[in-house]
């Protein structure tokens, strides 16, 4: 997901681009018979949520109370253990993401989850109240309670750290598929990273180099070090010209940044080199209308199938989590399921920033719009 990229390009997790919303749990879910609950005398628990009240800036967030939703047939409620704040959410609340341009406020923010179960609805089976679960919602997350449909659920591995869960869901696994379902990257290839120190980033630089690439990764100066410790050359987009850097041009480029709709990246391919366009957020900076993005969107794609008819010519392919999520379910839960194995075994780490309360969500989001984090920012509405 040099110019107008440079707020974003060290903190943005690359607003993905795609068509599919899952709406279960936004809101209030009817009650229905069959429901198993962990304690049925116990007094309702309390439920806020983060809730977008307009499109605009971080004073647009409010945390309110909300009722209690109930797991309807085949869906099961949680108590949210975990929800990370993403750079996503900064495009969804000022009206920029196309997955959730039809939503009008009110509605809650949260990308993913991690929770407990504490009831199941009639239908569900295989799991038990109490299990962990993880799910990717694009809303509704950011709260203390939700519905979810059981058929969607990965289990967290026992002794698994909610908060890194949490954070491994949407930025890990967008970087896991770009590599190998979107890239389907060798061993030995020549690679560059855009926004190398943001959260989908670093993800690609880890699993780049656990799958023997040899990396480089643009971001600020001042994340020189990051960029190193995690394997690869850091390249410093401020002083230096990334399409100049390695003579012929890379193999594969991840660009989550589309700076000049992804002209730049592309000049720095070799020939019958790979682009992976998975975000924009050098459009999101200035940008006031979602038009002009789905505008972007679309000239990228016929110049996409323009170039394809070339022969041996660099080629282009545009990355969405959730449309290869929607075309391809069981990939979302092997691949979701293969980072949490990696995180058990400690062969991987996301970095976390910070873990908040909803008292401190408006002020992260600001912080997060300004760039420049070098981890995850996550809720834990405990």
């Amino acid at each position: 997901m040099v110019s107008s990229s440079t707020t974003a390009a060290g903190s943005a997790a690359g607003a993905t681009i795609g068509a599919h919303v899952p709406e279960s749990g936004d809101g209030p879910q009817p009650k229905v018979r069959g429901t198993t609950t962990l304690a049925a005398d116990v007094p309702q628990p309390r439920n806020r949520v983060v809730q977008v009240s307009r499109f605009g800036g971080p004073d647009g967030l409010e945390v309110v109370d909300a009722p209690l939703p109930t797991a309807g047939r085949g869906e099961v409620r949680v108590r949210v253990l975990a929800s990370s704040l993403e750079y996503t959410d900064v495009v969804i609340r000022r009206h920029l993401y196309p997955q959730t341009m039809r939503r009008r406020p009110p509605f809650v923010l949260g990308y993913d989850v991690v929770g407990e179960i504490d009831q199941q609805g009639e239908g569900v089976s295989g799991f038990q109240l109490g299990d962990r679960v993880a799910d990717m919602t694009v809303l509704g997350s950011n709260a203390g309670y939700r519905t979810l449909r059981a058929e969607d659920l990965v289990r967290v591995p026992p002794g698994v750290d909610a908060v890194e869960a949490a954070a491994l869901i949407l930025s890990w696994t967008t970087a896991y598929q770009l590599l190998h379902r979107a890239g389907k990257v060798q061993r030995g290839q020549r690679v560059l990273v855009h926004g190398a120190a943001g959260a989908v980033g670093q993800a690609l630089l880890v699993l780049g180099r656990q799958a023997g690439l040899v990396m480089w990764g643009t971001a600020r100066g001042e994340h020189a070090a990051l960029i190193r410790d995690l394997g690869a050359t850091p390249i410093d987009y401020q002083r230096e010209d990334f399409t100049r850097v390695l003579p012929g041009g890379f193999d594969v480029i991840f660009d989550g940044i589309g700076e000049d709709d992804y002209n730049r990246s592309f000049a720095g391919l070799k020939r019958g080199g790979l682009l992976c366009a998975y975000g924009y957020t050098a459009r999101v900076e200035g940008e006031r209308r979602i038009v002009n993005i789905l505008t972007m969107i679309a000239r990228v794609y016929v110049w996409r199938r323009l170039l394809s008819w070339l022969p041996g010519g660099k080629r282009v392919r545009m990355y969405s989590i959730n449309a290869m999520r929607a075309r391809h379910p069981d990939w979302f839960r092997e691949d979701l399921e293969r980072l949490f194995g990696l995180l058990a075994t400690g062969a991987i780490r996301p970095r976390v920033a910070e873990r908040i309360s909803f008292d401190e969500v408006t002020e992260a989001h600001s912080r997060i719009e300004a760039g420049g984090l070098e981890g995850k920012v996550v809720l834990c509405p405990g």
